[in-house]
């Protein structure tokens, strides 16, 4: 602030963040604090935002998540980084296609009747109406990102980058056609990734099917299976080569009971004699296993399923068109009725679901696109062995490295609509397959104009794995890309390390040669307060905005920060928000009160601190404490661990610098006789106020932008692009810490006295305290003033005859703190009160004692019911202990 001009030190008295909060966003973003400059010669630091989908609207989950990147962001933008936080969105095909197809549905309508171009153009108009809802909502808790930068996974940019990386992969033999057992989601009509599929345990049953013996009239073999009507595919049953109880059954053949068609008996060693009876049934077309048994025996694969899960027409004529579930039941029912149902046993098993629709998926041989995934995944696994790639909590790291070595080849079509159509055209002259940048007006090898595009999209994350460069203009070489790549951390939820971390890892090192970042911090879940993951379907979720609405949005960053253990899930409260967020709310409050008491002590220029000599042992012991504030605070957000960080500022704010140094220094504030006293303690609250709330910026900035641009002398025009702190050697002083922690000790044992013998608030109180050393001596003397005032003392001696009616403390020194209690209260009454209470406490004792001491209870009671007891005996014991230590006090003894 320019030296005479006059500071606005006067808040309102009620803090209320939604006076501020807005108006404060508007001007960070209209001073164009949020962007990086890519012709800057500071070091970066640079996050990529997971972009969340166009279909999503801002939840609790997604608070948390970018919550954590704008600490970092806002950290190291005020370290002196040049702090790029990128955001965006992605298209996400299954999702946004399906919110489309609803829409038309509740017309009577369907995709097909608009036909694909009409289609495709609806979901656009859709995504330019409401696709960046969600970025709008993450301004609302003060997401610093760069907006200017904000990218789409379909922008012509990106799916530049995604013909560039089809082809590239393609020429290189790791993209190829090929047809395969893939995942199918009968409601989505698309193929899906392994890791797209959420598995559930549910209770279904297991059925024990009879397949007669061609040549053996009456002998038949029995199967064990979850899904009867697969059986209409079956082209083999299969035995373990070592299990002796049926190896008089290979080489032979069994009749298929419905389809009437016989079928082989073969060994393989996948099979698991301990499965049923140990013989099961093949269907190469509808299990991922029976399929590689098909390829090693040369079984037929029967398709028995239509897109929509209907029954085809490779089944019996009766079954076709059915739907899957009601052809189980005509086929246990025929089974039944053939005798060949021998028995049915609940079962528990793993079934596997869209991660979308959560239709129950199935597994179907189809001609699909695929990468292939071994020959990226070593670079990956070799950057990590060589600490490249650091995960936080460590443990994830393991994770990564079973995926990787047990990876396999991905599914990257799309029986879809919206998304990156694949770039691969086929000729109907010549049959030729073009893999090409750009669309083809003819057949490059025959020149025929009749070609047609491959009808499929890309998978939604072969867009997303390469956004760390794609959003940098990459595959150009432009300034931002230069710049800003590789990045630095990557924060996100561990369930998508498979589909987008490891994937993105695997990217950078194919098409950049280095990895995308070092650090992957893998926070936590939002749960509810019975611990159910939040959801629509559940009703327990929390709007973020409703709360930023109440109680403000740093009191939400802050409750979000202060709850997130490493590898730990948070819970809150969706019935009671107050219960969930109060902390929080107080927690600002507490600030702006602090700032209201302060302000109005640092109008005008505000000198600098001086020489240490000139100090009082106060403002010693607060910048000694500062700076080991700093030092802690620092190293928290070094290591990701962001609640320590704010629990360390949460304790130095409300219990040092509250609760102790203001109350120590008022009455050097107020105390006008003594100016040099009182510009000594306006510069050291104007340092500590203003390095407090630089420290809190990154985690609560609103508030501390509105208190720190009151502030004199300070420098800059937005705490955003003001210094972090950094400890400074001369504020260390542990002789003043051990001086001031001891006067600490000696007032609260004074107001515990107080407090236990219920001393009047305002009744004045003699201390007398022996044995005390220097420290505690030397504190008392510089702080005097304020040390009677703290604890309501009248005086203070260190010498003098104790005896009589008076309480007693030992600090840890040794020192001990004595108060009489004669005249303060009412010695009579209180030993009455006192005699009352012990004689109800030894009766409960007696009786705790006495059911304890019975053997019957002893031997027949619960162990923990016993313990609990023993618990409670011990707890009666100690609480009768104190009382009569009371009395005695009481008594003069």
């Amino acid at each position: 602030m320019a030296k005479g001009k006059k500071q606005n030190t006067e808040l309102p008295p009620r803090f209320d963040p939604r006076s501020f909060e807005d108006p404060t966003y508007r001007r960070w973003s209209e001073g164009g604090y949020f962007g990086a400059d890519p012709g800057s010669a500071r070091e970066t630091y640079v996050i990529v935002m997971p972009p969340p989908n166009v279909t999503a609207e801002l939840h609790m989950g997604h608070g948390l998540n970018n919550t954590i990147q704008d600490v970092l962001i806002r950290w190291r933008r005020m370290q002196g980084r040049e702090a790029l936080w990128v955001p965006g969105t992605d298209h996400a095909g299954i999702a946004t296609q399906n919110v489309v197809e609803r829409q038309l549905a509740a017309d009577g309508r369907t995709r097909w009747d608009l036909g694909r171009e009409a289609f495709v153009e609806r979901v656009w108009g859709w995504v330019r109406e409401t696709g960046g809802t969600i970025l709008e909502q993450l301004k609302a808790i003060g997401s610093s990102a760069d907006w200017d930068r904000t990218a789409f996974t379909l922008d012509p940019g990106l799916s530049r980058a995604v013909r560039e990386v089809f082809v590239r992969l393609y020429e290189k033999g790791l993209v190829y056609r090929g047809e395969y057992i893939v995942n199918w989601c009968p409601r989505c009509a698309t193929a899906l990734a392994n890791e797209e599929v959420e598995h559930e345990e549910v209770e279904g049953a297991l059925y024990y099917q009879r397949y007669p013996i061609i040549g053996e009239g009456g002998k038949y073999l029995v199967v064990a299976t979850t899904r009867p009507e697969t059986m209409l595919g079956d082209t083999a049953v299969a035995i373990h080569p070592e299990d002796h109880r049926h190896q008089d059954l290979l080489g032979k053949k069994a009749l298929l009971p419905l389809a009437e068609r016989e079928i082989p008996v073969i060994a393989d060693d996948f099979v698991d004699p301990e499965f049923g009876t140990g013989i099961v049934k093949v269907t190469p077309a509808h299990d991922p296993n029976d399929f590689e048994i098909g390829l090693r025996h040369d079984l037929d694969q029967v398709d028995i399923f239509n897109p929509d899960s209907s029954l085809s027409d490779a089944v019996p004529e009766r079954f076709r068109g059915m739907d899957r579930f009601a052809a189980r039941e005509a086929v246990i029912k025929e089974l039944q009725e053939a005798g060949l149902l021998e028995k049915t046993e609940k079962h528990m098993h793993s079934v596997g679901h869209c991660y979308r629709c959560h239709t129950m998926i199935e597994p179907r041989v189809s001609e699909q696109w695929y990468v292939k995934m071994a020959p990226l995944a070593e670079p990956a696994l070799e950057a990590f062995r060589k600490g490249e790639i650091r995960f936080t909590p460590e443990h994830w790291g393991g994770v990564y490295v079973g995926w990787l070595e047990n990876v396999r080849d991905w599914c990257i079509s799309r029986q879809l609509w919206w998304g990156h159509r694949i770039p691969v055209w086929y000729c109907r002259s010549c049959d030729a397959m073009l893999v090409l940048h750009d669309d083809p007006t003819a057949c490059s090898e025959c020149g025929s104009d009749d070609i047609e595009q491959d009808p499929d999209v890309l998978d939604t994350w072969f867009s997303s794995w390469l956004w760390p460069f794609s959003t940098l203009g990459w595959p150009d070489e432009t300034d931002d890309l230069a710049t800003f790549y590789p990045g630095h951390t990557l924060v996100t939820a561990p369930e998508i390390i498979f589909f987008w971390v490891a994937r993105m890892i695997m990217a950078g090192l194919e098409f950049m040669g280095t990895v995308p970042f070092n650090d992957v911090y893998l926070h936590g879940t939002v749960r509810d307060h019975v611990g159910r993951r939040m959801s629509k379907s559940l009703g327990n979720g929390i709007d973020p905005l409703e709360v930023v609405g109440i109680f403000g949005a740093d009191a939400l960053r802050f409750t979000l920060m202060n709850g997130l253990g490493i590898g730990a899930d948070l819970q809150l409260n969706y019935e009671d928000l107050e219960e969930s967020f109060h902390v929080g709310r107080n927690f600002g409050n507490k600030i702006w009160n602090a700032a209201r008491l302060a302000l109005p002590h640092l109008e005008g220029d505000v000198d600098p601190i001086p020489e240490h000599g000139r100090l009082e042992l106060s403002d010693r012991w607060i910048l000694s404490r500062l700076n080991s504030a700093i030092r802690e605070v620092t190293h928290d957000l070094e290591r990701f661990r962001l609640h320590e960080a704010a629990a360390e500022l949460y304790r130095f704010f409300w219990s040092e610098l509250c609760d102790w140094y203001l109350e120590l220094v008022k009455p050097r504030l107020y105390n006008e006789s003594d100016p040099e006293a009182r510009v000594v303690a306006r510069s050291v609250l104007r340092e500590v106020l203003d390095t407090s709330l630089r420290l809190l910026h990154p985690i609560m900035p609103f508030i501390t932008e509105e208190l720190w641009l009151r502030l004199p002398n300070r420098a800059g025009a937005s705490i955003m692009v003001s210094s972090w702190p950094e400890p400074r050697p001369a504020w260390n002083d542990p002789e003043a810490e051990a001086q001031l922690d001891v006067l600490r000790e000696m007032l609260g044992a004074v107001r515990n006295i107080r407090s236990e013998y219920n001393v009047a608030h305002g009744r004045q109180i003699e201390v007398r305290i022996l044995a005390a050393d220097d420290a505690l001596r030397g504190a008392i003397a510089a702080e005097g003033e304020a040390t009677v005032k703290l604890a309501g003392i009248s005086t203070i001696s260190f010498d003098g005859e104790t005896g009589g009616a008076e309480a007693m403390a030992v600090l840890s020194t040794g020192a001990e703190v004595h108060v009489p209690l004669e005249g303060l209260i009412d010695l009579a009454r209180e030993r009455a009160r006192l005699e009352k209470q012990a004689a109800e406490l030894e009766a409960v004792v007696e009786r705790s004692r006495k059911r304890l001491g019975s053997a019957d209870f002893v031997k027949k009671a619960p162990d923990q019911v016993v313990e609990q007891a023993r618990q409670k005996l011990r707890g009666l014991e100690e609480q009768l202990a104190k009382v009569n230590e009371k009395r005695r006090i009481l008594e003069g003894d």
